[in-house]
């Protein structure tokens, strides 16, 4: 994938007819896992916007994404670096339904066929909704948009694609995992990775 024009073939007049077409799949890798479509929340016309992984079992109920107890600490992260969550960002996911696990009851990580799958619709959004600043959240999102994982490496590092800027951050769920606050946690180095958001996003509204 070339490191530029990966936006700009439009396929879709607005936001409103991508989001009724992701709405009506019927022909997705996961049409008939039994799960719902799950695609954003947020402010539409924010110049920040967040791709996760896939909806869990809460999102799967609720329709939105980011709504489970990740969603909450994603929430306060934001807060804490003077974003809200309603009007300052837009939030959508890389895959739109909740992959089942085995027992058709818990969940798993989207597989590559799937992502791949989904790429598209995702670049679009990232095309209507025109941000400014992209964050991606985890491994799938990476792999969706940049088509590399490695999120211990990959976080805090700024990419530039068609004029916008992408930062790969921690999923909140592995902070969940990750408790510490000590120098060099996960923790840590969230919030050092949301005030450089901060930083930027301001410099670039200025």
């Amino acid at each position: 994938m070339s490191q530029s024009g990966l936006f700009d073939s439009p396929r879709y007049n607005s936001l409103d007819e991508v989001l009724n077409v992701i709405r009506g799949l019927k022909d997705d890798p996961l049409a008939n896992a039994g799960t719902n479509i799950v695609i954003s929340r947020g402010n539409p016309k924010a110049k920040l916007l967040l791709i996760g992984e896939a909806p869990g079992p809460q999102e799967n109920i609720k329709g939105k994404p980011f709504v489970g107890p990740a969603g909450q600490l994603l929430d306060k992260i934001l807060q804490a670096a003077e974003f809200d969550p309603e009007t300052d960002i837009y939030i959508t996911n890389s895959v739109f339904r909740m992959p089942p696990g085995d027992d058709g009851k818990s969940f798993r990580k989207p597989n590559d066929k799937e992502i791949e799958f989904y790429r598209p619709f995702v670049f679009e959004i990232v095309r209507l909704i025109d941000p400014l600043v992209i964050l991606l959240t985890g491994n799938v999102a990476c792999q969706s948009v940049l088509q590399k994982t490695g999120i211990t490496t990959l976080r805090g590092k700024w990419t530039e694609l068609d004029g916008r800027w992408l930062m790969p951050i921690f999923h909140p769920s592995y902070l969940l995992r990750n408790q510490s606050r000590e120098p060099g946690s996960p923790k840590s180095l969230m919030w050092e990775d949301i005030r450089e958001v901060r930083r930027k996003y301001d410099e670039l509204n200025k």
